[in-house]
Parts: structure tokens; sequence; C-alpha cells
């Protein structure tokens, strides 16, 4: 498989206004544009964008925040002839996808759910601290932690912390390349977002789109406890917003900027 480009370069700007927003936000964007999708289509799922969680990818770095462009890493199950295809030195498949990234950007490794496996650790992962990458997330456990986080100051998601160096026979496979991350698709060139709840993708042609509505609901949530404590209501009376309620807020919004 040739190496993938992203379709979409992210800009800074996208990543900043992603950068102060929730990670439900995130989902509930997405659970959003897939509901409208399906409306259009009469219930075709192949529109569905719900599966973008990461369930099983956890903070090992509590209290960071990241909102970050995915460079991607897939690892193989071990096998002792492909390991000695496939290790190569600095111009081994993880060395390629770490010199891959730089300010904005993070790692994201698939290597099969194999949490027990301490797929990264110091010596390695200076690498993404040299070009001043923002992190790693692996499905897999990270080694070296303390170091990876102090001293490098990398944001790390992944499975848990291991001891162990790597298994035998089980070599990084591509660069680049759209990879099973937890069982969840990341394309490089995908929004990561990532806090103390776990790890969502946004996809990358989405992401402007999702950033667009999670700003506007976060100021219809204003609008609807404005509502709630001016009528001294339930918010249930406005609560979950509906499109109507949406489109009144933004009639309001227009004719106070005229």
């Amino acid at each position: 498989m040739a190496n993938t480009k992203p379709t979409i370069d992210l800009s800074g700007d996208i990543l900043r206004r992603f950068e102060k927003v929730s990670l439900q936000s995130c989902t509930g964007a997405l659970g959003y544009i897939t509901r409208q999708a399906k409306a259009a289509t009469n219930g075709d799922t192949s529109s569905s964008w719900t599966n973008c969680y990461m369930k099983n990818v956890k903070p090992l770095t509590h209290g960071r925040k990241i909102a970050a462009r995915a460079r991607t890493l897939s690892f193989l199950p071990p096998r002792p002839d492909m390991a000695a295809k496939l290790r190569d030195g600095e111009n081994s498949p993880e060395f390629v996808a770490m010199e891959s990234c730089g300010p904005g950007d993070v790692l994201v490794v698939d290597a099969n759910r194999m949490s027990n496996l301490g797929i990264l650790g110091n010596m390695k992962t200076r690498t993404l601290w040299q070009r001043g990458a923002t992190g790693l997330i692996t499905d897999a456990s990270v080694r070296d932690l303390d170091k990876v986080q102090d001293d490098y100051g990398l944001a790390v998601f992944g499975a848990g912390r291991s001891a162990i160096t790597g298994l035998e026979g089980s070599p990084f496979h591509e660069a680049n390349v759209p990879i099973s991350c937890d069982g969840v698709l990341v394309l490089p060139g995908d929004l990561m977002v990532a806090d103390d709840d776990g790890v969502v993708v946004v996809p990358q042609q989405l992401a402007e789109q999702v950033i667009d509505w999670i700003e506007e609901h976060d100021r219809v949530e204003e609008y609807i406890a404005e509502l709630v404590d001016e009528q001294q209501v339930s918010p249930g009376r406005f609560y979950p917003p509906s499109e109507e309620l949406r489109q009144r807020y933004r009639d309001e919004q227009a004719k106070k900027a005229t």
C-alpha cells in the first residue's frame, strides 16, 4: 500500500478552535451530522460517523488536551520473517512515521490492540520531541512513560504502561497509511481530539463542519439557559434544542446584527 497523503491540510486556526471544545461536543457533532445524513437518505446507515470514539484508549498523561493532525503507523502481529524484512534502522517505518511529525501533529499507532506491549519508549519518542510533535496515541501500551511525559512534555494516550520492550517478530509495517487504532479508522491528516475522557477521530473533511456546529451549539445552549431563567421553566422545555429553536436563535442573532 502506498503512503497516503492527507486530502486536506488542516490549518493551525482549525486546531486552535478545537482546543477550546470538549470531547463530548465532538461526538455530539458527529452524531448530529449522522442523524441529518440518515434523515436525508431515508435511514441509510452508510452515512454514519458514530464509530469515531476509541473506547479502550485512555489518557496516560492526565490533564492534557490535544487537537492535532494524525500521522499514522501500522504494526503487524508477531512473525519472525516479517520482522527481518521490515526492520531497517533509521529507515524503518516507525522512524519514517515519527520524522513526518511536526508541530500540530500526533503519531497514531495501530498495534492490533496488543495492550501488554510497550511499543515506544524514551529513545524512539525522542524523535517526536525533537520534531515538536504533540504526542502519541496507540491501542498498545507505552514504556518509559514518566520520562516521555516529564522530559519530553508529550501527551500520551494508550492502553496502559508496560515494561515489556517488545515482542520478537512484531515489526512496524507502514508509515502514513490508513490504520485501525482500537477499531477506529484513522487516515493520515484526520483530526485527533483527546483529553481525560479519551480519544475521538474527526475525519479531516468534516473538521470545519464539526467545529462550526459545536461553536453554534454552545451559543444555543447559552441562549436556552437565558430562556429558562427568564421564563422560570424546566430546561426540558427547550433542551435538547430542536431545529426550530436553532433557527429561532439564528433569526434573532441576524436581527441583532442589522
